[in-house]
Order: structure tokens, then C-alpha cells, then sequence
């Protein structure tokens, strides 16, 4: 079956801020309190967009989500306007007005998990929704991102919309960021590789400075729900060493594509057996994995985590090889650039290299693979699909003249208490939403 892969990317928000919420992602609270650049960060990663899509991949949009998020502010009991709501949670405690104004959002490989039609028992894509509950600030985003999935992907007989897993640590679920597929091609069956930190039940090895933010339980949950083939589903859990060295998701430590998986050698408790265990599941397809580690001896963990090596993004090129965008980070660190370089030198499947700049991005810890969610669409499902999310010149420069008219240029995070910036928010997002055909997707809207 002919299918492609389109990569949803997500747009920063009006209120992009450095508040270093993200507890075990180094970089995000390494960066606590700096002055931001929303407008920077949106065009940052808008251009990364422009550079794809011009290239020929299949590239989508992903809106911000309103902030700050008064509903979270009046449930947890303040009352009133807009601006004596903001006004009254800042005096009581200006982290609550932080939590309900970060635009992590943006990271959209933890928006959801996505099965394409070609892995799942009923033919239909499948996707569920993140709960994000291991952080307060992201916990916030599930239910405007199911609505903005839906409006994305409305016709109900090819995609197939879950709500998400319980609000429960025990389901913790981040979504594509601890989930991959490989396959001879797209369109192909493919193994879906399901990523866990823990077990909730039953003990095991698990992290001891930095949370695991996601169980076993959870991805098991969300495999059953799509409707997988048991044999073509891996279940590998992510090195607690690595979690607690920064690397809180496993696309800080591998990245997959086709039948390729890049990572660092001690990735998963017990890699060997891992790799085995997926060269047996893709064999079942007619196809052969081909697995490249990079040792710890050439790109140490914290150079490999703070430079995100792996949270670069793999992408087929139309001559078979594959492609490694990565963040200018990875060019500026001597052993990561030297290692590329070999890689590309190797005359294996990976032959180009293209760095790009999403520095605003990067400091809250969010490389080119946090930017995106990918999703493997046949013809069909492509056609039923909204088509005003997908990116061309022409939205491309219409976004450009939305960001320049409603975004600013130095935020800090004392200004998230400002009811001007949420009134500039909102008409951004109207506007936004109106743009992308979106419908009434933001709760200010309904």
C-alpha cells in the first residue's frame, strides 16, 4: 500500500517562556527565569517546517494551546475576571500562573501515540491522545488536543480517536516520544517499539533522581487499544542510568525510521536483547533492522543529551538514503560533529546531514524530533484529512505575517501575569484557528 509520512510540527505559543518547569529535562531547568523570544521560537521552528516541505516531505501544523489557561486557574479556586483571576494566582503563588502559561505544547511528539492503518486490526489509524500527568504544566494539554486531532482527522472511517489513558501516575503516557515504528516502508507493516522508564506494578528496575514519566502499563494500554499485532508490538525499557542523566524521554537517547534505529549503545535495560528481540519482530515482515550505536566512549551521554544528537529527526530521501536533521547544537560539539561526520562517511543508509536553528526551542529542551509528531497517511486517509493544516508556500508565508503581527519579541516570565498578553494570546489563536479551519477547538471559543 502507497503511504507517506507526514510530520505534524507544533508552533510555539504567544507565551513561549523559560520558567523551567520540566523536572529531569537538564536543559529546560538549566534555563529557568531567562528572558525568552516567543517570536523568535515561532519562526524558528516555522522555518524548520519551510525547509522540509520545500524539500518534499509531507509537513503539517500543530496551533499552540491558549494561554495562560484560565479554566485550570478557576478550578483550582480563584474567581472573577480574566485579569483578577491572573492577578489573584500570582499573589498566591506565581508558579501556578507558570504551570497554566508554559507553551510546552509546542513538543508535539508528546501529543499522542500513532498506529497507521497498516499495523492495526480494524485498517483504521488509530491515536490516542497523551495524558502527560507526570508534569503539572502538560497535564493541562490533553483534552484541546484530542479536539484539535479530531478536527484534524474527522472522518471516523479511517481514523480511529481514543481519549486519553486514566489521569493517573500508574498510566503515565508521553506519547510518540517513547514510541517509534520501523518498516520495509510506510506503507508496509510495520513493528510499532513502545519505550517505558517503569513498571507501575511489579517492581523492576527504574530511575532514582528524575521521574520516569512513563509505565509500561501505559504503553501496553495504548498498544491494546490500536489493536496491534502482539508480535509485531516490542515492549524495551529506556536505562534508568540514562533517565537519570537528563534524558526523560527515549527520543533524547534513540530515533528510528524505515528499518533503521540510531542510539546510544545503552539505551534500553539489556540493549542486546532489545535489538534482538525487534530483528526477529521486523524479520517476521521480510525486512531487516539495521541498528546503529553510537558508543559513549566517542559522544559521552551529557554531550549527546545536551547537544540532542538523538532528538534529530531521520527522513527518508528520494534516492533511498535517509537524512539526519539535526540542531546547530550538534555542529558546535567536537565529538557529536566528528561522529556525523564518520556516519556520513560510513556509506550507510544515513548520507546527508542538515543542522537547523531552534535555539528558543532548545532551552527548554525540545530538539527537532520534540517539534514533531509523525503520521503515516495512505492516499485515502491523506485526502480525508483537513487539508488546511498541510504546509505550502502559501501558508507558510500567511503564518509568517500571524507571528510578526501578534507575537512578542522578549518575554519574561513575570509578564505571564499580564492580562494584556493573555488578550493577545486569545485574538492570536481566533485568528489561528480560522487560518487552519480548526473550528472552536479552544475552550475561550466555545
Amino acid at each position: 500500500m502507497t503511504a507517506v509520512e507526514a510530520n505534524f510540527d507544533g508552533l510555539a505559543g504567544p507565551t513561549h517562556n523559560h520558567a523551567g518547569l520540566s523536572w529531569g529535562n537538564v536543559a529546560s531547568t538549566g534555563n529557568a527565569r531567562r528572558l525568552s523570544d516567543p517570536r523568535a521560537a515561532a519562526r524558528q521552528g516555522l522555518a524548520k517546517m519551510r525547509l522540509l516541505a520545500a524539500r518534499g516531505h509531507v509537513q503539517g501544523v500543530l496551533p499552540p494551546h491558549e494561554r495562560p489557561h484560565l479554566p485550570t486557574l478557576r478550578a483550582l479556586g480563584f474567581a472573577g475576571g480574566d485579569a483578577a483571576v491572573l492577578e489573584a494566582a500570582w499573589r498566591a503563588d506565581p508558579n501556578l500562573v507558570l504551570a497554566c502559561s508554559s507553551a510546552a505544547a509546542m513538543w508535539t511528539a508528546n501529543a499522542a501515540t500513532v498506529s497507521p492503518s497498516a499495523d492495526t486490526a480494524d485498517g483504521r489509524l488509530h491515536l490516542t491522545p497523551a495524558n502527560l500527568v507526570a508534569m503539572p504544566h502538560r497535564a493541562i494539554e490533553a483534552e484541546v488536543t484530542a479536539r484539535v486531532l479530531r478536527a484534524l482527522f474527522p472522518d471516523e472511517r479511517r481514523f480511529a480517536h481514543h481519549p486519553p489513558l486514566p489521569a493517573h501516575a500508574a498510566f503515565g503516557d508521553e506519547g510518540a516520544a517513547n514510541h517509534t515504528r520501523l518498516a520495509a516502508g510506510h506503507g508496509a507493516p510495520g513493528v510499532e517499539v513502545f519505550v517505558y522508564g517503569r513498571r507501575a506494578f511489579g517492581g523492576g528496575p527504574a530511575p532514582a533522581r528524575y521521574p520516569a514519566r512513563q509505565t509500561r502499563e501505559a504503553s501496553a494500554a495504548v498498544a491494546r487499544r490500536h489493536g496491534l499485532d502482539p508480535a509485531r508490538t516490542v515492549f524495551a525499557q529506556q536505562a534508568p542510568a540514562l533517565v537519570d542523566a537528563g534524558a526523560f524521554h527515549n527520543d533524547v537517547v534513540a530515533v528510528g525510521n524505515g528499518t533503521v534505529l540510531l542510539h546510544q549503545e545503552d539505551a534500553f535495560v539489556d540493549t542486546p536483547a532489545v535489538l534482538a528481540e525487534l530483528r526477529q519482530a521486523l524479520a517476521a515482515t521480510g525486512a531487516e533492522l539495521t541498528a546503529i550505536a553510537v558508543p559513549a566512549a566517542r559522544v559521552p551521554v551529557e554531550t549527546a543529551i545536551r547537544s540532542y544528537l538523538f532528538n534529530s529527526q531521520l527522513l527518508d530521501r528520494a534516492d533511498g538514503g535517509m537524512l539526519l536533521l539535526l540542531p546547530v547544537e550538534c555542529r558546535e560539539e567536537p565529538a557529536v560533529a566528528a561522529w556525523v561526520d564518520e556516519l556520513l562517511a560510513s556509506g550507510g543508509p544515513v548520507r546527508e546531514a542538515l543542522h537547523v536553528d531552534l535555539r528558543q526551542s532548545m532551552r527548554n529542551g525540545g530538539g527537532p524530533a520534540c517539534l514533531r509528531l509523525r503520521v503515516v497517511l495512505t492516499e485515502a486517509e491523506r485526502a480525508a484529512a483537513s487539508q488546511a493544516a498541510f504546509l505550502d508556500d502559501g501558508l507558510a508565508t500567511a503564518l509568517e505575517g500571524w507571528i510578526d503581527r501578534h507575537y512578542r519579541d522578549r518575554l519574561a516570565p513575570e509578564d505571564l501575569r499580564d492580562p494584556r498578553l493573555l488578550d493577545e494570546s486569545r485574538t492570536a489563536l481566533d485568528e489561528l484557528s480560522g487560518l487552519l479551519r480548526l473550528g472552536p477547538v479552544y475552550d475561550f471559543q466555545r
